[in-house]
């Protein structure tokens, strides 16, 4: 008899596979027009059922330089002269480009009648799935896919030889016959009832997991089986088109490792959600937050106080001191009352095991608990009693070590599960506790290397009250990162020239950190230099490409704004930078049209200038790309908004850069702000305070 598996039983079985690939089921007649179309086809290429449907598959998918190729590989799949299998780059309904995976091959009806069938994944998620699954690779190797369509009645009308291979029943037993008539020995009645649904709502259901015994051997069989509802062009169901992958092989494997697959996938959630952060309270919090309950029922996270940002004791000083990060329990208990109060900095008696373990660098492990043991664990008689009476009976203590130096301790007590503490517990502990200590270290790293990176920054700019050059009133602002992330290399400039001339100039250096700082206090003073040599911008945009691609793999964009304040000609030339934006009294503000060439450190391409003419009272507003770019918003829109930030009554220009800012600057934004905001003043002795 066949045994569905439930949720809880999901760890041992190794379904989901063609959920997560999506795979697409597409039948083709002999002349090429398709003729059965699953919604996962729709979701993979974009056609609707019925605009597919009836339509020739390679004036559909198939782009004209491949046509033939495809002909010839389709007629080679009729002749029966094996399948079509590979990479595929196919065309969507939106033009792109889709590269699948296709497994193509021919099937009979029970007509008589030959079919292609072709089973179609995203290239890119095949990929990544068979990266994820590394462990289960013989299972992918194994496990071939069987394919049918069935009628209304669900009576086979296809069926591929891998079915055959997976039921042991020949294909021509399978046509005119009901699952129930090919399958006897298996209890199939649910899954007719799961088909019969699909049929009458067009949902499909996908990685339905069952087991069962084949009449030629004693052995358990597991398959994993899909059902797709197929229409025509009219709407109307065609029939079914099921999926079947034995999954025998792993599903054994799975009960034999399913205790070491369970841990692994602890490891891999903690290098997820350990240390989001660069907050060491945080990341001791997440530590704990994932020891529980898959590891211990009580978790406690403690650093040493010398291993703190700002601590002023010695390590050597007396008792070891700590301070208390993170308690976690997987339900009340009055074991929590008996940890030492989080925040709190105390001096530990050597005596006890975690500080056995700290100071030791080794994990300590207690696995049955005894009254004599709980002295040591415990901070006080107190909490002695109160672990006890919660009923700790197995005890771990493991370091908190990174790059060769303890930082504390993880604390790991079970009172509810029954199990003792053992080496595989040892090991498992050991490892989080180690990506978590990373973790902490990064973040005590980050503190000092931002600080100096910021400094480095904030010394190349320029200053906050320079002059003003002739025709122009300046306003600029430089915001870092949000306090999680790393400095980047935004720079703005203004550069006086001979004839009363002024260079307007705003970058962005690729990356982050001190190493992009770095680079960027090279750009600007190279562009300082190179300005008073040329009076092009798109010549001092070469030399800078240049520059650039001798300082190694540093990349940037940049703009570079030539203002003449006697005829007011403005001469612009873009890097791959975005475009300023013209606010003109009387007008509606908007981006300057550009053509940009190439981000610096490419080389090879021109760098486009555009010309355009400035009167008193435009306002140019030049920034870089942390102004406008979130992830949740389309940059046309974002600059849409910049623009209508500007438009309304005439503001002073620090009161433009104040609200620009608060409007567009996001709080927890990964990139930098450069913002430099130019004014034409009239010319003449009668100049409005800017």
């Amino acid at each position: 008899m066949a045994e569905r598996l439930g949720p809880a039983d999901a760890a041992l079985a190794a379904g989901g596979l063609l959920d997560v690939l999506g795979v697409a089921a597409v039948v083709v007649d002999g002349q090429g027009r398709i003729s059965l179309w699953s919604p996962q086809a729709q979701a993979l290429f974009g056609y609707r059922g019925e605009e597919a449907l009836g339509r020739a598959a390679i004036d559909l998918l198939v782009s004209p330089d491949r046509r033939q190729a495809v002909l010839e590989a389709f007629e080679r799949v009729m002749a029966g002269e094996g399948t079509w299998a590979g990479a595929f780059p196919a065309r969507h309904k939106d033009g792109r480009t889709v590269l699948v995976e296709m497994r193509n091959m021919r099937l009979q009806a029970a007509s008589g009648t030959w079919y292609a069938l072709g089973i179609v994944s995203p290239r890119e998620t095949l990929q990544r799935v068979e990266r994820d699954l590394a462990l289960s690779a013989r299972m992918v190797d194994q496990a071939p896919i069987g394919l049918a369509v069935l009628d209304e009645d669900l009576r086979y009308e296809l069926v591929n030889p891998a079915l055959e291979r997976i039921n042991g029943v020949p294909a021509a037993e399978h046509l005119g016959r009901t699952p129930h008539e090919v399958l006897p020995h298996l209890d199939v009645a649910a899954i007719e009832d799961r088909m019969r649904r699909v049929l009458a709502t067009g949902r499909p259901v996908l990685e339905e997991f069952t087991v069962g015994h084949m009449p030629h051997d004693d052995r358990t069989h597991a398959w994993t089986s899909s059902f797709y509802r197929l229409e025509d062009q009219a709407h109307r169901v065609m029939g079914l088109a099921i999926s079947v992958i034995d999954v025998t092989n792993s599903y054994e494997q799975s009960l034999t490792a399913a205790r070491a697959r369970r841990r692994l996938s602890l490891i891999a959630d903690a290098s997820i959600r350990v240390g989001t952060t660069l907050d060491l309270p945080t990341t001791a919090r997440e530590l704990a937050e994932v020891a529980v309950p898959e590891v211990a029922d009580i978790a406690a996270v403690d650093l040493l106080d010398a291993a703190l940002p700002g601590a002023t004791g010695r390590a050597d000083d007396g008792p070891a001191r700590f301070r208390a990060m993170a308690i976690k329990a997987a339900q009340p208990t009055p074991a929590t009352r008996a940890a030492d109060p989080v925040g709190e900095v105390t001096r530990y008696h050597p005596r006890r095991l975690v500080t056995q373990a700290a100071v030791g660098g080794r994990p300590v492990l207690v696995a049955h608990v005894s009254a004599a043991d709980l002295p040591r664990i415990a901070r006080d008689e107190t909490a002695a009693r109160l672990l006890a009476e919660a009923g700790v009976h197995s005890y771990l203590a493991v370091p908190l070590i990174a790059r060769g130096q303890v930082l504390g301790a993880l604390d790991l007590k079970r009172t509810r599960n029954p199990d003792p503490f053992d080496q595989d517990d040892v090991l498992l502990a050991t490892e989080l506790a180690a990506r978590a200590a990373v973790a902490i270290d990064n973040a005590r790293w980050y503190q000092h290397q931002r600080q100096a990176t910021l400094a480095l920054q904030r010394h190349l700019l320029p200053p906050q009250h320079a002059p003003h050059p002739p025709g122009l009133a300046i306003a600029h602002r430089y915001q870092p990162a949000s306090a999680t992330d790393d400095t980047g290399g935004d720079w703005f400039d203004t550069i006086p020239l001979a004839g009363h001339r002024t260079a307007l100039v705003v970058g962005d250096v690729m990356g982050s950190g001190i190493n992009a700082a770095a680079t960027m206090g090279q750009l600007r003073t190279t562009t300082r230099a190179l300005a008073r040599l040329t009076t092009d911008p798109a010549d001092l945009l070469t030399h800078l490409d240049a520059t650039t691609r001798d300082l190694g793999d540093a990349m940037a964009t940049c703009l570079i704004a030539l203002f003449d304040p006697a005829t007011g000609l403005l001469r612009i030339a873009s890097a791959g930078h975005p475009p300023p934006v013209l606010a003109r009294p009387g007008d509606t503000p908007h981006p300057v049209r550009i053509d940009p060439g190439p981000p610096l450190g490419v080389g090879g391409l021109p760098f486009p200038t555009r010309d355009l003419t400035l009167r008193p009272g435009d306002d140019l507003v030049l920034y870089t790309d942390g102004l406008v770019e979130v992830r949740d918003q389309d940059i046309d829109r974002r600059l849409q908004t910049l623009a209508d930030l500007l438009a309304g009554p005439r503001r002073p220009l620090d009161d433009t850069c104040d609200l620009l800012l608060a409007a567009l600057r996001r709080p927890d934004t990964p990139d930098d702000v450069a913002l430099l905001i130019a004014r034409v003043l009239p010319v003449g002795p009668d100049t409005p305070d800017p």
